[in-house]
């Protein structure tokens, strides 16, 4: 895989040096939001993770070569480039031998980020068991069952079967972490009304779980579920009726496969005026902060990896 690398400098010094990285996936800015929202947010979230103290790492395809951490340059390119894929670990081959430009989702960046050395990634909401078709279920579950990154998330998105999905993450023996909460998130909502395994109180905490875990030789993910910013999340019984007309929609019209999850989103945003948008943004930004919080806790100065 190293011949397909290609790291920004300041990445690769602080994998040289041990520094505090957060991993950054790149679909938000191909498949999330229009043009130049997506650069926009982009360039936020690296911010917020600036601002913590952390190096942040977006991993996007450009040109044949998977770039881990992007230049202002790769930032635009790939948000203006067409066509552009959303590429999960199937297409990865694909992408890298046609040279696409390409947004990686939750099992990609994984993936890769592992390949270096990072050991915390943040995100939005990772994916799961689709409601009407539980065997339609996300490669994220199965990557974060062997994947050893803590992954900061608002718990899996809320258009999903939830409670399907904390049972294949049990299944699949990935912790669930709940950040100052109790219950895990419904991604624009900060309750759902299901357990986490354990709740604790400071990024340290976390760590330390993490670090417990991997030292018994157990390779999963730890996955740390953080609310919703309270001033922009949305009641759960209003948005969840929101969700169940979009679920119906999307049946009527016939919409399967890669195409449910944007379709919903999409129609969700539309249905609540926008508000379901605000959620996520805000949702995003808080999990970056977060991530960047444990990583401080996560890593010592050595050497980790080399190109």
């Amino acid at each position: 895989m190293k011949q397909y690398l290609r790291l920004y400098p300041e990445v690769h010094y602080a994998l040289e040096n041990g520094q505090p990285i957060v991993a950054l996936e790149s679909a938000v800015i191909t498949h999330g939001l229009p043009y130049p929202e997506n650069v926009q947010l982009a360039e936020e979230l690296e911010q917020t993770v600036r601002n913590e103290g952390a190096i942040p790492a977006t991993i996007a395809f450009l040109d044949g070569y998977i770039h881990i951490g992007l230049s202002p340059e790769d930032r635009q390119r790939l948000a203006t480039a067409t066509p552009k894929r959303k590429v999960s670990l199937r297409d990865m081959g694909i992408v890298l031998s046609r040279k696409e430009a390409g947004g990686t989702t939750v099992a990609a960046t994984l993936q890769i980020a592992h390949q270096v050395g990072i050991k915390v990634f943040a995100t939005g909401g990772i994916g799961g068991v689709h409601r009407e078709s539980p065997f339609d279920i996300s490669t994220d579950l199965p990557t974060l069952s062997r994947t050893p990154l803590v992954v900061v998330s608002a718990g899996a998105k809320a258009i999903l079967d939830l409670p399907a999905t904390l049972e294949v993450l049990e299944t699949m023996g990935v912790p669930v972490i709940g950040y100052r909460t109790d219950e895990f998130p419904a991604f624009y909502s900060r309750e759902s009304g299901l357990p986490v395994n354990v709740r604790v109180e400071s990024p340290q905490e976390v760590a330390e779980i993490a670090r417990t875990q991997w030292d018994c030789q157990l390779h999963s993910a730890v996955l740390v579920v953080n609310p919703p910013p309270a001033e922009t999340a949305l009641p759960r019984e209003a948005i969840e009726a929101l969700i169940q007309k979009a679920v119906r929609e999307a049946f009527e019209e016939g919409i399967r496969g890669a195409e449910v999850t944007p379709f919903l989103l999409a129609r969700v945003s539309a249905l609540s005026g926008g508000e379901s948008l605000k959620a996520n943004l805000a949702l995003l930004r808080s999990n970056a902060r977060l991530a960047a919080q444990i990583a401080h806790h996560l890593y010592t100065p050595r050497h980790l990896f080399r190109v």
